[in-house]
């Protein structure tokens, strides 16, 4: 047996035979169908419904519905199935083949083929935005449709274990040629328009991040097999205050991001609602743009960044901020991953140590109090975010050696500015693109040029003739992304979450469960909070 596929659990019933159809277990006449509409409240922002043009969960929310993928994961499973391909597998270690389905089209009618899959990835990594998933594709060397139904992808490295999982990111929905540009993101009104779209769901109606209304797509044909509503319609709320009101009224009928600590638990003692919990993988953390940050040199801005490290008091923000509903991160890769380590708490310990951060301070030189120009976004990750960078900012001004200066700014103006290194110091949430550890490392760690938006932070971590560039880590990220031996990929693992504590370009400050309020009618919503962190309309019904 050639050993292209690592064997774990992620794709515990893939083989040499690849995946294929018959894997999915479900048809496209599967499931019900409740006749009546759903509502779904959020405070999430969509910045584009072009896969091009964004990377951010409430796009992504969007794209799950009405984008189809080569590959999926059905609700409440972590098992890749079939989308739109027939089966995929590696045909040698670094060719990647997907055989597409026959008779596929999009909902406007153009068939779909795999010339539009091969356009599709193609676009991403052309247009580059630095709003856009291109990072992802950094293991892709390039892409073609050999026939109408057959595309291989040509990939960097052979052997690459994560491959077949980014097919089920942001980067993977698959667009329309005949209606998409080649070479810049489409807007959302023209996208709607166009109705290109292949998913479960098409846009109906669409007045961006007031309403969108979706309408169940008779000839899907996929993952998720036949949405169980006709009509689900997404209700974009300004404020979590607002939202709260929606769910305890009944004006909406589920609540999916981002009500407070504080609502849930209120909303957990209302009559006639559930409060839903599924996986996790939710991760918090500060970002340092390592070109503008506090430091006169990279000697300097190393000790400040691992001060700052041993000065945060996570326990605190777990408990007094988000009420236990988040816990603390001690590595970029949060507990339960295979391979989370935690490195942070190793090297700075589980709780602030003044007299540590002073000593790397006065041993580098730095003088003190450093001035720390600190950003967050109050609408995107939730409300609490400004109860959480107020303890944050607490926490450091009372050690006497940081003065923070604490600013925030609206997430459609923070997501055009923290690429374009307006903020030193900044917020930043993930949330997984699939559940497997490599995906809360490469996406952050991996090499870029300075003519390339770079990793989706843009923080100059590791950016080639720099300063910054780590060639160590790009090693490190390229053996355990090729490594089919679960132990030593998991040392590898291991030795890079240590080397990201010691150069600390990241700080993980928590990590979380998801949550979604529902009216007792509803249906499916655990099933779809797994660890794929895709909200699925398919799965609801009442």
């Amino acid at each position: 047996m050639k050993n292209f596929r690592r064997g774990t659990a992620i794709i515990a019933a893939s083989t040499l035979a690849g995946i294929t159809l018959a894997s999915c277990g479900q048809s496209k006449d599967s499931g019900g169908d409740s006749g009546s509409g759903l509502i779904v409240g959020t405070t999430d922002k969509v910045v584009s419904i072009d896969p091009a043009g964004s990377y951010d969960n409430g796009s992504l929310n969007v794209q799950t519905q009405v984008y189809q993928y080569l590959l999926n994961f059905p609700a409440g499973s972590t098992e890749l199935t079939p989308d739109a391909a027939e089966k995929c597998d590696f045909d040698t270690p670094t060719t990647y083949v997907c055989t597409m389905k026959d008779g596929l089209k999009f909902a406007n009618g153009n068939d779909l083929t795999a010339s539009d899959v091969a356009f599709s990835f193609t676009r991403i990594g052309k247009i580059e935005d630095p709003n856009g998933p291109a990072s992802l594709l950094g293991a892709m060397k390039s892409v073609e449709a050999t026939d109408d139904k057959t595309v291989t992808f040509t990939l960097n490295a052979p052997n690459d274990q994560t491959f077949p999982q980014i097919l089920v990111t942001s980067a993977g929905p698959i667009v329309d040629e005949e209606t998409y540009p080649a070479d810049k993101v489409m807007d959302d009104e023209a996208a709607v328009k166009a109705n290109g779209f292949s998913g479960p769901y098409t846009i109906s109606k669409y007045s961006k991040n007031q309403l969108a209304e979706f309408k169940a797509n008779p000839d899907y044909d996929g993952t998720y097999g036949k949405a169980q509503t006709k009509t689900v319609t997404m209700k974009y709320e300004a404020k979590p205050e607002n939202l709260k009101l929606d769910i305890q009224n009944k004006d909406v009928d589920v609540a999916y991001r981002s009500l407070t600590p504080t609502d849930i638990a209120d909303l957990e003692k209302a009559d006639g609602l559930t409060v839903h919990t599924g996986a996790g993988g939710e991760l918090r953390y500060i970002t340092f743009n390592l070109k503008t940050m506090p430091g006169d040199d990279p000697e300097q801005k190393l000790a400040i960044r691992q001060a700052m490290a041993s000065s945060v008091d996570r326990a605190e923000l777990a408990s007094q901020v988000y009420k236990d509903t988040f816990t603390p991160a001690y590595s970029m890769v949060p507990d339960g991953q295979v391979g989370a380590t935690e490195a942070f708490k190793e090297a700075y310990g589980e709780a602030p140590d003044k007299a540590a951060a002073k000593k790397i301070l006065d041993d580098a030189g730095v003088k003190t109090p450093v001035n720390i120009k600190l950003q967050y976004n109050p609408d995107h990750y939730g409300s609490s975010s400004a109860e959480e960078y107020a303890a944050v900012k607490r926490q450091l001004d009372a050690t006497g050696l940081f003065k923070v200066d604490l600013q925030s700014t609206e997430w459609v103006t923070y997501s055009e500015e923290y690429p374009a290194d307006a903020y030193p110091v900044f917020q930043l949430g993930w949330f997984p693109d699939f559940p497997d550890a490599d995906n809360y490392l490469s996406p952050f760690l991996s090499p870029y040029s300075k003519d390339k938006s770079g990793n989706f932070t843009n923080s100059h971590y590791n950016e080639e003739g720099t300063d910054f560039e780590d060639t160590t880590m790009s090693k490190l990220l390229d053996d355990e992304r090729t490594d089919a031996d679960e132990a030593s990929r998991t040392a590898t693992l291991k030795e890079i979450q240590d080397r990201l504590a010691d150069q600390v370009p990241y700080l993980p400050l928590l990590t979380g469960s998801q949550v979604a309020i529902a009216t007792d009618e509803v249906k499916g919503v655990e099933k779809t909070l797994d660890p794929s962190f895709k909200f699925r309309f398919t799965s609801l019904s009442k």
